[in-house]
């Protein structure tokens, strides 16, 4: 089968590990189900993986790819969870398992024809989403979907700073909190996403840094050190601060002082379960929200859609179709 791997580590150019060819067919375990791949949807994941973060020298080649929307062996139309990790061991949430996993770190990701995956990671695709937005689900859609509405805590009518619109996380929860009916604020360096901001429901846009109509309820932080002190300044006493990334750098100044005062939370997530992953596809499906696809691009140029994610010029999600 085709399918796209990381066959050697970078970390200054990752797209000189990225090769495109032929791999043997997967074969799938007892419980285990073989997935026929519709459409897999790039993240910023799989230039780390290039990078060698979260994988060694001796797990290479690595098939890349954590998201993927396909056909099971019994011609059902499927949405790939991507955590593979055991509830049990996570007092029922498989993201708290100790030994849990992402697809492409231990086991061959969904940049391929085909992947095998436990079985309880299929979610039943709805009919009213096609492949390739059903693809953008499994892990910014996800991230973004347990950001909200469990991490944040967040109530009808409350507000919300978005930090860094543009980004796969970012411009889902900008779409999401907006059907949801929060007031939404956005913030980034580049004009034209912020107008996108907009276009995907945003009350009001701003740049890095810029001083908001209000303080907010809570704040979307995926960007880390370049936009931490903006958004302990932006929260409301009492507000709180839910992190899912650092793509800027992961050591920020803590401003400790604001945060006992002001009483302030700052909460970790990362991905979701299999259960949100089905209660977010059919929260899109109930409020028409889509997620927003940058390009599609057949898995053959594949290093196109790197190459656009490692440059920054993308607004929302990059999805390969095979």
């Amino acid at each position: 089968m085709f399918a796209v791997t990381a066959t050697s580590f970078d970390a200054d150019n990752p797209l000189n590990g990225l090769t495109a060819g032929e791999r043997p067919d997967p074969q799938a375990p007892d419980g285990w189900a073989t997935v026929t791949v519709r459409a897999a949807a790039l993240n910023h994941h799989d230039l780390w993986s290039l990078r060698g973060v979260g994988l060694r020298e001796e797990q290479l080649p690595m098939i890349l790819g954590c998201d993927a929307a396909g056909v099971d062996e019994d011609g059902n139309e499927v949405i790939v969870h991507a955590v593979i990790g055991d509830p049990d061991r996570g007092d029922g949430d498989e993201t708290l398992d100790p030994k849990r996993t992402l697809l492409s770190e231990k086991h061959d990701g969904t940049f391929a024809e085909k992947v095998v995956v436990p079985r309880r990671n299929l979610v039943p695709k709805p009919e009213g989403l096609s492949f390739e937005e059903a693809a953008c689900l499994p892990t910014a859609w996800l991230t973004a979907y347990r950001m909200l509405f469990e991490k944040a805590e967040l109530r009808p009518g409350g507000s919300v700073l978005v930090q860094g619109a543009g980004g796969g996380v970012s411009s889902a929860a900008i779409a999401l909190g907006a059907a949801a009916g929060f007031r939404v604020f956005a913030t980034s360096r580049s004009e034209a996403k912020r107008k996108r901001a907009l276009e995907l429901g945003a009350d009001a846009v701003f740049e890095p840094g810029a001083r908001l109509p209000e303080r907010v309820d809570a704040v979307i932080e995926t960007v880390g050190e370049a936009t931490w002190s903006h958004s302990l300044k932006s929260l409301r006493p009492g507000g709180r601060i839910v992190v899912s990334g650092a793509t800027s750098g992961q050591v920020p100044p803590a401003e400790l002082n604001r945060v006992f005062f002001l009483q302030l939370s700052v909460v970790g997530s990362t991905m979701g379960t299999r259960a949100q992953l089905e209660r977010l596809a059919k929260f899109l499906v109930k409020t028409g929200v889509r997620p927003h696809i940058d390009r599609v691009l057949p898995l053959s140029r594949a290093g196109e859609g790197f190459a656009a994610m490692h440059g920054g010029d993308l607004f929302g999600k990059i999805v390969f179709t095979p």
